[in-house]
């Protein structure tokens, strides 16, 4: 039993610290997506709408404090571009 509770106490204190090193890491994804945009990157009209719209959502979902889904658009639009 007490290595339960103490498995528990353990991820609580994981998904604590992971939070604000999510909350780091948007700006950079964000800063990353748009030096790539401004070097006119060969997409098709759909792939720029998406990549612009990840980019827009990342960002909001980065002032509403939700960074895990954040850095997920963040990243769908990063391999779009291809810079992953």
């Amino acid at each position: 039993m007490h290595t339960v509770k103490l498995s528990v106490l353990a991820a609580a204190f994981a998904m604590v610290l992971a939070g604000p090193a999510l909350a780091g890491s948007c700006p950079k994804h964000m800063a990353s997506i748009d030096a790539a945009l401004a070097k006119n990157p060969s997409l098709t009209a759909a792939q720029m709408s998406e990549v612009k719209s990840l980019r827009e959502q990342g960002e909001a979902d980065h002032k509403a404090g939700k960074h895990k889904e954040s850095v997920e658009g963040l990243a769908k639009a990063e391999t779009i571009l291809g810079l992953k």
